[in-house]
């Protein structure tokens, strides 16, 4: 449990360098990034390099026994290099350039940009491979931020078209997997195909998915490049690339296969303001000073998965952000609490943004440690407790009681059903992660540890794996599902979509009725306040349904099991259905229902789970190695769940919001069996 810090010492005069780290080592930090936005400082022309510069200031953090974690510069190409290669530029879908100025201004399939960044990669790495101080790399920086990963590029486009001719080798295999007799859009060729954008109506759904997983196979190639160079000429030092939240744009399974550690850069009241989709006004006003209780914790559960079950908080809000429509104030104590709540879900690294608030540029609004006189701001003040706690806890469980141990539950989320529900949301609010964060913070609520995985992970040694809304379900999951001995949820719309983006065959759920015998009828998606009744066998009404509902249909499987019907919508159609050890959710259902459910599976997977009092809604449990924490985000106080004898190592019995407890669990952790 290391705390560090964003550094750019090129911001600031070369007489400040030596305070700065001398205060950075005194308030107990042990890490620096640095770098990612100094390319121009680097090669101020091309191919000549300037180095004394970033010598002196990772000496002058090594002088005060910090390490750094270099990230390669490429998220800021420089001016002489779009100046000389106009092709470096993105375009956007209406064609026109995104010009230099501020930062991202590049195309992923741009020739120019891919022989600057070898040539930047490769001398930064030659130079600091090797030194001791470096402990580690950060490819570019937040891959996509700003809209920036679709590029509407001459290039980009030369690039669609033999990905295209890759993947279908025939004009005429193209034409029959996008399904272009419908209104006879055949094309005649792949130098044809355009963008799927700019037509009087919607393209064709497949076009728009394969550009959506030719932009990511990009990404992930470019990346690629990055990593295979510094591991070339910084052998031993993980690479990580620090990705962002509420963000699906490309593959980051994939891109974590070639990563030892995913970071991601956690901004708990700027998602709160940009989680538009599933988050409502009353929770935003609830939780506007402490953040959604389950947003970053998802986020965390994420990437650790992704990195392999090495994850770092490369950028950790410490005070008001700039980018939001509103820029709130943490509640007192909240920096700390999210800072243990990143290390209760496994980090190894919280490294806070940043080490003061700069007066001047884009983001001089944007809160640091400091302000920018150099006092010491809240977030400064919290980080030094965090320091302290961390020696105590430490000293009193051990380092050994920090592993983290794989989780009970599984949670699936698939990148390309993200790009699907974009494509075809067919309801407005459905796109995005909400319906994967709503069965997310159902299972928190349960005091359940969970993993969110990707389609292709090993999911027999979990007890429960909950499937909340993978449009496609590849054979390969389905093949992980089959394998899989524990309880299975499967939530609305599972499986109703081919690789293709077209209706599954067999009808929905496809795949999942090899042992989830029913098939969907119809589909509904229900505008804000429309709602249904759902009722138990008796007629009792047990909760609501809105935004959406399959109309499924039983059938007879053909072990002759039947389907049992749990719950039904107040028009007779099934609202949950059982069939062996397989739940199928048909519709969403409101937070305490769902809760319910969740409950009930987690019971027959044999786990154990505690529902979070009403009271407390903003408390949250986790588990890691033998140290139990619970964090409340508020927004009164909350009882901590604290067994019988048990001392705690932080915090008291009662917590306030921003309140922090933590102790030496005695018995197996909620979430196990």
């Amino acid at each position: 449990m290391r705390l560090g810090v964003c550094y750019y010492p090129e911001q600031w005069p070369r007489e400040r360098w030596a305070d700065d780290a001398r205060a950075m080592r005194e308030l107990g930090l042990s890490t620096v990034r640095i770098a990612e936005f100094a390319w121009s400082r680097m090669e101020p022309a091309e191919g000549q390099f300037d180095w004394q510069w970033l010598d002196e200031a990772i000496n002058t953090l090594a002088a005060e026994g910090l390490k750094v974690i270099l990230g390669t510069p490429t998220a800021a190409p420089p001016q002489w290099l779009v100046e000389a290669h106009p092709d470096v530029l993105p375009l956007d879908a209406q064609g026109r350039v995104k010009p230099f100025g501020a930062r991202r201004h590049y195309c992923f399939s741009s020739p120019s940009m891919w022989t600057a960044t070898q040539r930047i990669v490769t001398a930064m790495a030659q130079r600091y491979g090797q030194h001791p101080a470096v402990i580690a790399w950060q490819t570019d920086n937040e891959y996509g931020c700003h809209d920036t990963t679709l590029s509407y590029s001459p290039a980009a486009l030369a690039a669609f078209r033999r990905w295209l001719a890759q993947r279908y080798g025939t004009i005429e295999a193209l034409n029959e997997a996008w399904g272009t007799a419908f209104w006879g859009v055949q094309f005649l060729s792949f130098e044809h195909v355009g963008f799927p954008v700019g037509q009087p109506t919607s393209a064709l759904p497949t076009h728009a998915l394969d550009f959506r997983r030719f932009t990511s196979d990009e990404v992930v190639r470019y990346n690629r490049m990055q990593v295979d160079l510094l591991r070339q000429h910084a052998p031993g030092r993980p690479v990580l690339h620090n990705f962002m939240g509420l963000f699906g744009e490309f593959d980051h399974h994939e891109m974590g296969r070639d990563l030892d550690i995913a970071a991601w850069d956690s901004y708990p009241l700027g998602h709160i303001d940009t989680a538009a989709t599933f988050v409502t006004e009353a929770e935003r006003q609830q939780w506007a000073r402490t953040g959604h209780p389950d947003i970053s914790a998802f986020h965390h559960d994420l990437y650790r998965g992704i990195g392999h079950g090495r994850m770092w908080v490369m950028e950790q809000q410490a005070g008001p952000v700039n980018w939001a429509d509103w820029n709130a104030l943490p509640l007192p104590g909240m920096v700390r609490a999210w800072t243990w709540e990143a290390f209760a879900h496994g980090a190894e690294l919280v490294s806070y943004f940043r080490w003061r608030q700069l007066p001047y540029g884009q983001e001089q609004m944007h809160s640091g440690l400091h302000r920018p006189d150099g006092q010491r701001d809240v977030g400064g003040e919290e980080a030094a407790v965090v320091r302290r706690e961390i020696d105590q806890v430490l000293q009193a469980a051990g380092p050994e009681a920090l592993e983290t141990a794989q989780a009970q539950v599984a949670l699936v989320l698939d990148y390309p059903s993200l790009w699907m529900g974009q494509i075809q949301p067919q309801g407005k609010d459905m796109a995005g992660f909400g319906v994967a964060i709503r069965y997310y913070s159902a299972l928190r609520q349960l005091g359940l540890n969970v993993d969110v995985v990707g389609p292709e992970t090993d999911l027999s040694a979990y007890a429960l794996v909950v499937v909340p809304q993978a449009l496609h379900v590849s054979e390969r999951l389905v093949e992980r599902l089959e394998a899989h001995r524990g309880v299975i949820v499967a939530g609305p719309r599972t499986g109703s979509k081919t690789e293709r983006l077209t209706i599954s065959e067999p009808l929905p759920p496809g795949p999942l009725r090899r042992w989830m015998p029913v098939r969907v009828r119809a589909v509904e998606s229900m505008r804000p306040g429309r709602r249904y009744a759902v009722q138990t066998g008796d007629g009792h009404t047990c909760g609501q349904a809105s935004q959406w509902r399959d109309l499924v249909e039983l059938e007879t499987s053909a072990e002759g099991m039947e389907v049992q019907v749990r719950e039904r919508c107040e028009d007779g159609w099934p609202a949950r259905v059982t069939h062996g050890r397989v739940d199928l959710h048909a519709m969403l259902v409101d937070d305490r229902l769902l809760l319910t459910w969740l409950q009930d599976a987690a019971q027959r997977a044999g786990l154990h789970s505690m529902a979070i009092s009403a009271q407390a809604p903003g408390l949250r449990l986790r588990r890691r190695g033998a140290l139990q924490f619970a964090i409340n985000h508020g927004p009164g106080d909350a009882t901590v769940p604290l067994p019988s004898g048990v001392a705690l190592l932080l915090g008291n019995a009662t917590l306030p919001p921003g309140g922090v407890a933590a102790w030496l669990a005695p018995h197996a952790p909620h979430g196990t069996r």
